[in-house]
């Protein structure tokens, strides 16, 4: 007869995310699944950390991580014009600076670049920042071990994406050279960061058979591969999600409508032709977009 050892599985291993709200707050969530002695109460993601204090004007309008190894960072621009960097462990603020004027003009886009110079108690780090108008800034802050040691690079670099509508989403390339935006009244449009020069915009659909024209209205949008600029896939907030392949053509090069809700996310896969879409009424949906 055979011999039979029981095994402890673990299942998989820890989920650990971070979500924000309206209030301000940086809660923690985390989940683990285990095997078939699992109970809903193992497997529900609990909220294990909140890290902030409840206030509206503190809300957090966009985030983006640099999730290095050794000093990961988290950056945050919130409503009230704090753009923070945090250490996404333990929520500890490394800098913070104040922009001014984005009461009426706020910051809806922001990226971490990950190029950086590490010394030996400070390193150099890059964001990129849109407000809603179409504002975009370069800018630099050298981090220290200490936050009170962290220092802001006065000579940022802005320059307008548009000159009307409202910027709703963008995105950076894996290269770190190239910056796509695009809103409401705002059609996708690429911008070199090196030379803070637009490189290609793309351009509305024709009109459908009933001669109806569908207005420019883009909510989410990235690049397709880290590791090629030419392909981006968007979605609008008539649940269309499209595919543009800026050497080829200025319209969409696949266009379909997905669900009835408008897309609220959409992000690209590592394999370079898998998207995921997410809609405003919780639909979620994997995408193979190869032409």
């Amino acid at each position: 007869m055979p011999r039979t050892i029981a095994v402890d599985c673990p299942g998989c291993p820890p989920i650990r995310a971070l979500t924000f709200d309206e209030l301000g707050l940086i809660k923690v969530i985390e989940s683990r699944s285990s095997n078939t002695t699992a109970t809903s109460s193992t497997t529900t993601p609990k909220i294990v950390d909140k890290w902030g204090e409840p206030d509206a004007t503190r809300c957090i309008l966009s985030a983006s991580i640099n999730d290095s190894k050794t000093n990961p960072l988290l950056a945050l621009a919130r409503k009230n014009g704090h753009i923070e960097l945090i250490n996404p462990l333990n929520g500890e603020i490394h800098a913070s600076t104040i922009v001014e004027d984005c009461l009426e003009d706020p910051i809806v886009g922001l990226h971490f670049l990950r190029k950086e110079r590490e010394e030996l108690s400070s390193r150099l780090c890059g964001l990129l920042t849109c407000t809603s108008k179409g504002k975009a800034v370069l800018r630099s802050v050298e981090v220290n071990n200490r936050p009170t040691d962290s220092v802001w690079d006065d000579s940022s670099r802005p320059w307008n994406v548009c000159a009307s509508g409202n910027i709703l989403c963008s995105s950076v390339d894996g290269s770190e050279n190239y910056a796509l935006f695009g809103g409401k009244g705002v059609e996708l449009n690429l911008w070199d960061l090196e030379k803070c020069s637009k490189t290609w915009a793309a351009k509305s659909p024709p009109k459908n058979n009933l001669g109806i024209f569908t207005p420019t209205w883009f909510t989410a949008a990235t690049f397709l591969s880290k590791d090629d600029h030419h392909k981006i896939a968007a979605g609008t907030n008539n649940h269309q999600v499209r595919l543009y392949d800026i050497s080829a053509q200025r319209r969409p090069v696949i266009s379909f409508d997905f669900r009835e809700a408008a897309i609220k996310a959409v992000t690209a896969d590592l394999d370079g032709h898998t998207i995921f879409v997410g809609t405003g009424s919780g639909d979620l949906a994997s995408i193979d977009i190869r032409t």
